[in-house]
């Protein structure tokens, strides 16, 4: 079982004709963290905590935290950050990298995806004591190009930092093969063995998205009942990756739909079936080799139906904000290479940093359908247009800021 934690750092609603440099709605940041806190973090992560106790080991699980979420999390609700710590201390928690900023910086060419890898894997050390070994990008974003970017980036001594990577398990490249295997990337990564775990998609999305749908013919879902799916699913490959957003316990899916009773109880029924076990990331990869290529030449990821990026670049507006926060980078570069005032160079690389993350253009998305229903459900904005608008005119002030400074 694998969970994403991510918060963006919303924007306030900024318009042409304001000039302040706090871009980021700290009050509506603030409050959303406590709720979800609430609601989510602490709960569940408590409960995890129980579960790995109750289990003596035998349920083990996987964390991504955003550094942006981190963030938010030490400053609003500290004893999240300590409980994640009890967690990992019982080495049946397993802490992944991603990208610092939760960005799409993997979809371009600079170096700054690399930079953001490493912030993040810095950052992970100092709060757990060891850096991470398996990589998680943005929202499952991958491709046979970003998988070699990721074996490519080096440890302190030279040698492979990642030794392999999540990504969604995609219908249409596994061409009917299990999404149960370890498999590898297309090409020989720089430094050897790069290993693949994919996402079985129906069965997250069975606790992630319709766990409370009363119009699903499997509600209400028992831990029995999944358990069962849990060891059919086994009987055909070694392993069934699970992987979702961590907020669907309590947030997505409300306590009073029984989502943490759920999750109490169904590795009990499945850990009483028969010869099963809770693998972290890593303990995965010890354990099984890769069986065969999983080819990627186009970006994926986890979001929406067609499992792709349309989910950030889809429409104009998006290709337009994504362009316009990259042509920032040179007057950016330049003015840290002055050296002339390093922490005003590092407020506004903090700055554009937190505009990276990918959020700020996934609310810009005008899709319909359930996808559109599940942009509108984040969406602190009024429209996707709002949302577009918001964002260049704190990006025109950002670069006023640059060119004047």
């Amino acid at each position: 079982m694998y969970f994403q934690v991510h918060q963006p750092w919303r924007l306030r609603r900024y318009s042409v004709f304001d000039t302040g440099v706090d871009y980021f709605d700290d009050a509506a940041n603030a409050e959303i963290l406590r709720k979800v806190a609430d609601k989510c973090y602490r709960p569940a992560t408590r409960l995890l905590l129980e579960m790995v106790r109750r289990h003596a080991g035998a349920f083990r699980v996987s964390f991504s935290v955003s550094g942006v979420a981190l963030e938010q999390l030490e400053r609003w609700a500290p004893d999240v950050v300590g409980t994640l710590r009890d967690l990992c201390a019982t080495g049946c928690c397993e802490m992944l990298g991603e990208t610092y900023h939760h960005s799409l910086a993997s979809l371009d060419e600079s170096d700054e995806f690399e930079a953001q890898v490493l912030l993040h894997a810095a950052r992970i050390e100092q709060l757990v004591g060891a850096a991470p070994r398996v990589f998680r990008n943005t929202e499952l974003i991958y491709s046979d190009a970003i998988a070699r970017r990721v074996a490519a980036i080096e440890g302190p001594g030279g040698e492979p930092r990642y030794r392999g990577m999540l990504c969604e398990g995609v219908d249409r490249l596994l061409g009917g093969r299990s999404s149960g295997f370890v498999y590898q990337p297309m090409g020989k990564p720089r430094g050897g063995a790069f290993s693949l775990l994919l996402r079985n998609a129906r069965l997250s999305d069975d606790i992630a998205f319709r766990f409370s749908d009363r119009t699903w013919r499997e509600h209400p879902l028992s831990p029995e009942t999944y358990a069962r799916w849990l060891d059919k699913a086994g009987q055909g490959a070694p392993l069934v990756n699970l992987f979702m957003d961590f907020e669907t316990f309590g947030e997505h899916q409300w306590a009073d739909t029984g989502i943490f009773e759920f999750l109490s109880r169904f590795p009990e029924k499945l850990l009483a079936m028969g010869d099963h076990r809770f693998l972290t990331a890593s303990q995965a990869f010890d354990e099984f080799a890769p069986v065969a290529t999983y080819a990627a030449p186009e970006p994926t990821s986890w979001a929406d139906l067609h499992r792709d990026v349309s989910t950030w670049c889809g429409n104009a507006m998006q290709v337009d904000a994504i362009r316009a926060h990259a042509a920032l980078a040179p007057l950016l570069h330049a003015h840290l290479a002055r050296g002339d005032n390093p922490d005003l160079a590092r407020a506004l690389l903090d700055d554009w940093r937190r505009l990276a993350t990918s959020d700020h253009v996934y609310y810009m998305s005008t899709k319909g359908a359930s996808d559109g229903d599940v942009h509108r459900y984040f969406s602190p904005f009024d429209s996707p247009y709002d949302a577009y608008i918001t964002y260049l005119n704190v990006l025109s002030n950002l670069r006023a800021r640059l060119q004047s400074e």
